[in-house]
């Protein structure tokens, strides 16, 4: 008999079923709620609400793990790459060599924008910023391709993944190139994934730019690291646009406007703005640490801490890795960066921190990776957009298969006036 979780109110018992995730994860089942009672269950932001039932992510915060279809973030991070990993994300399983071939192949076949598409550019002004833009022109880019926005069987499936995967990275290029008056570069089919993309951003036509190894690397994991991270704001967002059947493009550039908010995809952009504005106050960084310690201050640290994990951050232990090793390799001299090496000493040796598990979280490695490969930094979240992409494909998915799916529709408990007349203008005071 399956376990019953009991709620008792007015003098009335209600029975809810409990459900229990493959990790052990325990949650009470209110669907019937309203219902039975005329009760729904009030939780602000979500925070403890699931939303869903999925098989792509688990997290557990507490204990500071990140599994992608089981696999741990670790083992992906040290022996896979961002194209095995976003297809491992969307279809369920690491791909055989002749699998990740097909994939890749895919990828190559769809990198090119329609030559129409090009010219949407010219509507915005330069200084536009470039989420906006690719938000924009995936929608637009929808249109190119409409036997594919709903693809029903597996292969067609494949096909607009693989163009919706690949296209991002062109249109995030093009939208670089926008706003810094440069001409837009043609993708590059004999380059892999990361250096594509990197081609497709910093070359000219005076000058071409061959990526360097190490600098792949290091954005080919900040990609992998960002591929899905559970029930996320924008991944949310994906999924509730996806619920009123929306086409997959459609519910994916809702996800790059979720994103755009500083609170979400901006988090690492936020970290070189503080950075700079310490830079610019001349303040060392043991008067920062002060004054964030002292009592009713309103200043923060940027990237440290997360809404998730009340652990390290597993991501951040890996990316921590990397910055070391790629600001060591690029012989990169920034005085952010040793602002930033100085505050990560300070927070991890700092009692005040340690205690209270503000740990610096992957928001603040992936900023300084970022800025030492040269990517600006308006484009640091269109970056977490090409990365988080797997994960939106994944999770619209999995709510278009699900024929349970309904579209979502949340409750609310309303604080306005209660029943009022209407009040003719002459009557209304000045």
């Amino acid at each position: 008999m399956s376990e019953k979780a009991v709620l008792q109110f007015r003098g009335k018992t209600y029975e809810l079923p409990v459900i229990v995730g493959t990790e052990g994860e325990i949650a009470i089942d209110v669907q019937s709620l309203r219902a039975q009672s005329g009760l729904i269950t009030l939780d602000e932001g979500y925070a403890n609400t699931g939303s869903c039932r999925s098989s792509i992510t688990f997290i557990d915060g507490e204990k500071g793990i990140l599994r992608y279809r089981g696999y741990p973030i670790e083992e992906l991070a040290e022996h896979s790459n961002f194209v095995e990993t976003a297809y491992l994300v969307i279809f369920g399983e690491l791909p055989t060599a002749q699998q990740l071939a097909d994939f890749r192949a895919l990828l190559s076949e769809h990198e090119y924008l329609h030559e129409d598409l090009r010219h949407h550019f010219e509507g915005f002004p330069p200084n536009a910023h470039p989420m906006g833009t690719l938000s924009a022109m995936i929608n637009a880019a929808n249109s190119f391709q409409p036997v594919l926005l709903q693809p029903e069987d597996d292969a067609r499936f494949m096909d607009s993944a693989a163009r919706l995967m690949s296209k991002v990275r062109t249109i995030a290029a093009a939208s670089y190139k926008k706003s810094v008056g440069q001409p837009m570069n043609y993708p590059r089919p004999d380059l892999p994934y990361v250096s594509n993309f990197l081609h497709m951003m910093f070359s000219r036509p005076n000058k071409p730019y061959e990526p360097d190894p190490d600098a792949v690397r290091a954005l080919d994991l900040i990609l992998t690291l960002h591929a899905d991270h559970e029930q996320n704001c924008s991944t949310s967002t994906v999924r509730m646009v996806g619920s009123s059947q929306a086409n997959m493009w459609a519910s994916a550039s809702a996800g790059v406007c979720a994103l755009w908010g500083p609170l979400h995809g901006g988090a690492n952009t936020a970290v070189v703005q503080m950075l700079e504005q310490i830079h610019q106050s001349g303040e060392s960084v043991e008067q920062i640490i002060v004054k964030v310690k002292a009592k009713n201050s309103k200043m923060k640290l940027m990237g440290f801490g997360h809404r998730v994990y009340k652990n390290f951050d597993p991501r951040a232990k890996i990316i921590k890795k990397a910055c070391d090793v790629v600001l060591e390799k690029l012989k990169r001299t920034d005085p952010l960066l040793d602002i930033a090496k100085k505050l990560e000493e300070a927070a991890l040796n700092d009692s005040y921190f340690v205690e209270r598990k503000l740990y610096p979280n992957v928001d603040f490695y992936s900023g300084i990776i970022l800025r030492a490969i040269g990517i600006p930094v308006n484009m640091f979240t269109v970056i977490f957009a090409i990365g988080r992409m797997p994960g939106w494909i994944a999770n619209w998915r999995e709510v278009h298969l699900d024929p349970n799916s309904r579209i979502y529709r949340p409750r609310q408990i309303y604080t306005g006036p209660t029943l009022r007349s209407y009040v003719p203008m002459e009557q209304r005071g000045r």
